[in-house]
């Protein structure tokens, strides 16, 4: 009886770190990945979400419109 858990062809492969002076640097595509989802899952319940874009605080409603975000409307 063969062991087929040694087969080679089946490991897992990971790219090297291309910048090993960031100890996360592996993270970045899942970091990517669930904002995607995020931003998708919001759309789809028809909410804004809330983002900095250009160092500003900024609200994005599912039909596109941005507006400023301030901390004083949800108080």
């Amino acid at each position: 009886m063969t062991d087929n858990n040694n087969d080679s062809s089946k490991t897992f492969k990971t790219k090297k770190i291309s910048n090993p002076g960031r100890k996360y640097a592996h993270l970045d595509k899942w970091i990517k990945l669930s904002g995607e989802m995020a931003r998708a899952q919001a759309k789809a319940k028809g909410r804004y979400e809330v983002y900095i874009k250009n160092g500003q605080w900024v609200k994005e409603y599912p039909n596109g419109e941005i507006i400023p975000f301030s901390e004083e409307e949800n108080d």
